[in-house]
């Protein structure tokens, strides 16, 4: 008789260190790593328990005295877009989205440094190679797809390989109870097109339509005005010590 059971995960903490988003705060988290062929079903549960994927690591904030970071999850089912989101769709209607294996290409890369560059100069990011990138797309024991962003070209629709300028890219996993946005950059000189928005409200659609519940945003961060932009997609819900639990909307912007 096999009475080899599956190791359980290793979960290990980091060491003291600035926080990115809070001035004068220490950040820690706690992590373990998602391989083997339970990688999938513990990206899930460990989801769903607030922890956040990075190539192959699941984390989630530790902080000693901080609770600022706090989980976010959009209810696609019920979901209703404001009036200035209704525009932000018309004002990308000419893009097609095609969900690609998570391969990286060096067209992609341009446009994440170009993201980079505009965007993020000085953060941990800023000095990502090729190979860097790569590794972030390709570094996954989990289901992990790469969408693509393109601005359609007359006749695009009949060929088999998607045509136009890429100007955006999701990373995104893909759960059994949602979709997990694990990373998206855009060309910035698009700016006018507000392509966050957009393939936020890409992967609502697309939750919906495969009868997924869930869009995962990441952490909210309570204080940070970068992260505010997360509370705009209701309803949702906030993962608090009870559990999640549904989080009260935000005063709504003067055009919605």
């Amino acid at each position: 008789m096999n009475t080899q059971t599956t190791p359980s995960p290793q979960f290990y903490l980091t060491a003291p260190a600035v926080c990115p988003y809070l001035p004068g705060e220490m950040e820690r988290k706690v992590f373990t790593h998602l391989v083997g062929p339970r990688a999938a079903e513990m990206n899930d549960l460990l989801t769903q328990g607030g922890f956040r994927r990075s190539q192959n690591i699941a984390y989630r904030p530790a902080c000693e005295a901080c609770r600022a970071c706090v989980s976010v999850r959009i209810l696609a089912g019920e979901f209703e877009p404001t009036r200035s989101m209704k525009r932000v769709i018309s004002a990308n209607r000419d893009l097609i989205a095609t969900v690609q294996p998570a391969q990286p290409s060096t067209e992609q890369f341009a446009l994440f440094r170009r993201y980079l560059d505009d965007r993020h100069q000085h953060g941990g990011m800023s000095d990502m190679s090729a190979l860097d990138y790569a590794i972030m797309v390709e570094d996954t024991h989990v289901n992990t797809r790469l969408i693509e962003y393109r601005i359609r070209e007359p006749g695009s629709g009949l060929s088999k390989q998607p045509q136009g300028e890429l100007i955006a890219v999701a990373l995104t996993d893909m759960m059994s109870d949602g979709l997990s946005m694990v990373y998206s950059f855009f060309n910035p000189k698009y700016e006018k097109r507000s392509l966050g928005t957009f393939m936020i409200l890409d992967h609502i659609n697309r939750a919906r339509s495969l009868g997924l519940p869930h869009v995962y945003l990441g952490y909210w961060v309570k204080g940070s005005p970068k992260m505010d932009y997360k509370t705009r997609y209701q309803p949702q819900e906030q993962l608090m010590a009870r559990g999640w639990e549904r989080s009260l909307p935000p005063a709504t912007d003067s055009d919605d």
